[in-house]
């Protein structure tokens, strides 16, 4: 599996960002499930899952603090890489 995200630390707090399709962060059980398949690969990190709408407005799901701190940040701001996961 290739993931696009980026791991990030603010405020002293480390967390995992990762780019899905809408149809995953449109319905909580979706998201809790990708959540939890790839917690491994980011251990002891809050992930929070992030999608973009037809206008290119991004939607994120996950912890309420860390999502309300990355609704300020612009997409072209996150340091985006390319996780392969298997």
């Amino acid at each position: 599996m290739v993931l696009h995200g980026a791991v990030i630390i603010e405020q002293g707090v480390k967390f995992a960002l990762i780019s899905v399709k809408q149809s995953v962060t449109q319905y909580t059980v979706r998201s809790t499930r990708f959540r939890h398949a790839i917690a491994p690969f980011f251990p002891n990190m809050p992930i929070i899952l992030m999608s973009q709408d037809k206008n290119g407005v991004p939607h994120y799901y996950g912890r309420k603090d860390i999502v309300e701190f990355l609704k300020t940040v612009p997409l072209d701001r996150i340091p985006w890489k390319v996780y392969h996961i298997y």
